[in-house]
């Protein structure tokens, strides 16, 4: 069921399932918390209250908001946080991982751990020679439509990049409610500003987070030409022994949606670790 909860300049959009030590779900640009769909119910499974929100903007979110740089979707996601009543292990995917590294670092009593799925954490710089990649190649140049021109077309072209080989079995029908989802009024042009914010507020922070992190990357995620090395220069810039790498094997840029399962296999221990601490 959503539930709504008031903040400064909106509302956001919610819903909670399951009993136990709370998780929040944070999804990326042109998504929605459905996006973790086939994670909630694992989570659910292993003993925790999970919390999958819509960003501002985005979703069944309302729309209008005066900016959506990952400073914003950060004070969102504490607030979320301390209305259910944290602390919180907080799951960020792609700009919301760099949402989730600056509420832990200004919001450390409500954060009990963080999880970034493919995370734009640090400001970035393409090289041409970045360009002979064509994954990668590929993926800049859809995701620059999608900005420049506000085009859903593009956004859904890169989407057939972000997720190489292995889709789940509602492809088509995921496919179909991001169309639907982007098309409403407003609602592009979300997209278009969270793409324009610049991910520097969140590389700032990164040095000041107290609690573990771990960082998952897919070995053929298009936003990066090696993302193994991009999220070893995040767990870089932690304090020494927060931050934690691992791989899938074969995933893009929506680990969580493709292989939920590989995901599970890592996130559950560490949520349980952290969870113990």
């Amino acid at each position: 069921m959503t539930e709504y909860l008031a903040v400064d300049g909106g509302r956001i959009a919610y819903e909670v399932t399951g009993d136990g030590p709370l998780v929040v779900l944070a999804p990326g640009m042109g998504e929605s918390r459905a996006a973790y769909r086939f994670v909630v119910p694992q989570l659910v499974a292993a003993g925790y209250r999970v919390a999958a929100t819509d960003l501002r903007g985005t979703g069944e979110s309302s729309v209008d908001w005066p900016s959506y740089s990952r400073t914003d979707i950060a004070g969102d996601l504490v607030a979320l946080i301390r209305h259910l009543g944290g602390p919180a292990v907080l799951v960020g995917h792609s700009i919301s991982g760099g949402a989730a590294t600056i509420a832990a670092a200004t919001a450390p009593e409500s954060i009990t751990a963080v999880v970034e799925l493919a995370p734009f954490t640090r400001k970035q710089s393409i090289g041409l020679g970045d360009l002979r990649v064509k994954r990668h190649r590929q993926g800049m140049s859809r995701l620059l439509g999608a900005g420049m021109f506000g085009s859903v077309k593009q956004w859904l072209s890169y989407l057939d990049v972000a997720f190489p080989g292995q889709r789940p079995a509602d492809w088509a029908e995921q496919l179909a409610q991001t169309e639907a989802r982007l098309r409403e009024p407003g609602r592009m042009k979300v997209l278009q500003k969270m793409g324009q914010s610049s991910p520097a507020d969140a590389g700032a922070q990164l040095g000041n987070v107290r609690c573990p992190v771990l960082i998952v990357e897919g070995t053929l995620d298009p936003d990066w030409v090696d993302p193994c090395a991009e999220g070893e220069a995040i767990a870089a810039a932690l304090p020494d022994g927060l931050g934690t790498v691992a791989m899938i094997d074969g995933a893009g840029h929506y680990p969580h949606t493709q292989f939920p399962d590989q995901l599970m296999a890592l996130m559950l221990p560490f949520i349980a670790a952290a969870v113990r601490a």
